[in-house]
């Protein structure tokens, strides 16, 4: 049994683009062609495709994502055994929350110092400001980063918003035309991409860690707000730019 690259992408919900550039970087080449030369890919490929796509949901680099899978000295029952250790440590992770605090932010920097009329002309009617500073104060009013947030903030002026938003408008730009490219999310362009996010947030608001940054990456998915804004710039830009900060702070640590 063999399945064309469209099959294939169909199956693993990726796009004809992606298995291309798997091919030419050696990390998923196709047991078989065509007598026309198109790629057929057999069950074994399959197999190894759904350790890749497990690895890079993870936010592992490609470079990483092939030696794990090309390492001669792994069984079967082995690499299960240690997806489950970093699927537990994963979820480790998720269960703290720290993002929590950069999700309340989030929110929160988007307007403190204006007046509602001011935040509705700067940053659109999208958003109930009132009901999201009350619901970040609430949740993490009491943490250092939020503090920090407070004191940085209060400083700025309706042109020093204007300016912060163009450039997050900026970063979100260049990582949906990435996107549009088929540039993989674990690629140096794509992590550079996620690095200069996180120095946004770093400038302008507080410290944000590499921890930190992946926790907030997290929310973009899971938080239907965070969601629908980047859905809104390009359809899969959350999750795409969730793996590429995953795949920058593995990159860096």
């Amino acid at each position: 049994m063999s399945y064309s690259v469209g099959e294939v992408a169909s199956l693993a919900g990726v796009t004809v683009r992606t298995l291309h550039h798997y091919d030419e970087i050696g990390l998923l080449v196709p047991g078989g062609r065509s007598h026309a030369g198109h790629r057929r890919y057999d069950d074994a490929d399959l197999d190894r495709l759904q350790q890749i796509l497990f690895y890079r949901e993870l936010g592992f680099p490609l470079e990483e994502i092939a030696r794990l899978v090309d390492d001669p000295d792994t069984d079967p029952t082995e690499l299960l055994r240690r997806q489950h250790r970093l699927l537990t440590a994963r979820i480790e992770r998720l269960t703290k929350m720290a993002a929590a605090v950069e999700h309340a932010l989030e929110a929160r920097k988007m307007g403190i110092q204006l007046t509602p009329e001011e935040r509705f002309e700067v940053f659109g009617r999208e958003h109930d400001w009132e009901a999201l500073d009350r619901e970040a104060e609430e949740r993490w009013g009491g943490t250092g980063a939020w503090a920090e947030s407070r004191r940085r903030t209060a400083r700025y002026t309706r042109a020093d918003w204007e300016r912060i938003k163009a450039e997050a408008q900026d970063i979100e730009r260049r990582f949906a035309e990435a996107l549009a490219a088929g540039t993989p999310a674990g690629s140096p362009a794509a992590m550079d991409l996620a690095e200069e996010h996180r120095a946004h947030i770093s400038r302008h608001f507080y410290e944000c860690g590499h921890e930190m940054h992946t926790g907030l990456a997290d929310m973009y998915v899971a938080d239907e707000r965070f969601t629908a804004h980047y859905e809104a710039v390009r359809p899969g830009l959350a999750r795409y730019v969730h793996d590429a900060v995953h795949a920058n702070a593995l990159r860096r640590s």
